[in-house]
């Protein structure tokens, strides 16, 4: 413990896993409850149950409101997080997966690399090298070269999707030490709306209707939500505790947790690019945390 409390890098390396390891899960979750039911209504709830769990923790251990800046940046992430969600989805919908997942997590992941050297300076050069690892390992990961070329709608959806991600890393990083809980329902209440109001629109104009969840679905989208915002308190506590793109950077490797899971509980084989993806992951961890 003395360890970690007396090398704060180490403890952002330590949080930033965390937040991976708890997305992972949450995104395992969450992909079988879209199994049986709509993916946006899943995601949707999911949120609404991270909002609750947050307001109740921002009651009983922030008590009163943290300064408006603080407020406004949870927001803010909020917003970004839930329009990278929107894109993903309709990228993963519309596109290849192969394609749009991969290219996602890369943008998400290198995005922050770029603002934390422009911001705290250039890292070592063992950690700009396990930085380079880490984003290979997001690529193969999420499923990175199984389709060739990309079409002009594809890109389009991924680098959405990635600059919504990357920002709600980036303002996350500007939250006040100490300060976590009151920011991201601040980021719950700025999403939910507009995730909301997204569903109804498409409905609207596509003639979509929504079947109902059925009941058994409810306690693991429930699961999903509480992930998500545990893996949202990680984060900002590695953001909190060292650089961001360090806290970025690992917190992207959730793809590995999503999939170990799945090879763990739904006995799902892992390819090629994934086994090596994992181990390639294991070499950045390493050159990152010295």
């Amino acid at each position: 413990m003395n360890l970690f409390l007396n090398n704060p890098e180490l403890l952002a390396v330590a949080y930033g896993l965390a937040s991976a390891a708890v997305w992972g899960a949450g995104d395992f979750s969450g992909g079988l409850a879209t199994k049986r039911g709509s993916v946006y209504v899943v995601v949707l709830l999911a949120q609404v149950v991270g909002l609750v769990c947050l307001l109740a923790l921002a009651l009983l251990l922030e008590g009163a409101l943290p300064p408006a800046r603080d407020l406004l940046f949870g927001a803010l992430a909020g917003l970004a997080g839930v329009i990278g969600i929107l894109a993903l989805y309709t990228g993963l919908a519309r596109g290849r997966m192969g394609v749009v997942a991969p290219m996602t997590a890369v943008l998400s992941a290198s995005i922050p690399v770029i603002v934390g050297i422009v911001t705290e300076g250039i890292p070592p050069v063992l950690v700009l090298v396990g930085f380079g690892l880490a984003v290979t390992a997001v690529w193969l990961l999420s499923g990175g070269g199984k389709a060739d070329g990309i079409r002009r709608d594809e890109l389009g959806l991924a680098l959405l999707a990635g600059l919504g991600f990357a920002l709600f890393f980036v303002f996350i990083d500007q939250l006040s030490t100490g300060v976590i809980f009151w920011p991201l329902t601040a980021a719950r209440v700025a999403s939910v709306p507009l995730l909301l109001l997204f569903i109804l629109g498409r409905r609207q104009c596509q003639g979509v209707t929504t079947a109902r969840l059925p009941s058994s679905l409810l306690p693991i989208i429930a699961l999903s939500g509480i992930l998500d915002s545990g893996g949202n308190y990680f984060f900002a506590l590695a953001t909190q505790s060292g650089r961001l793109d360090i806290a970025a950077v690992l917190a992207s490797l959730y793809p590995a947790s999503t999939v170990l899971l799945a090879r763990i509980i739904l006995k799902e084989t892992l390819g090629p690019r994934q086994w090596v993806g994992v181990m390639v992951a294991l070499m950045a961890l390493v050159l990152i945390a010295l």
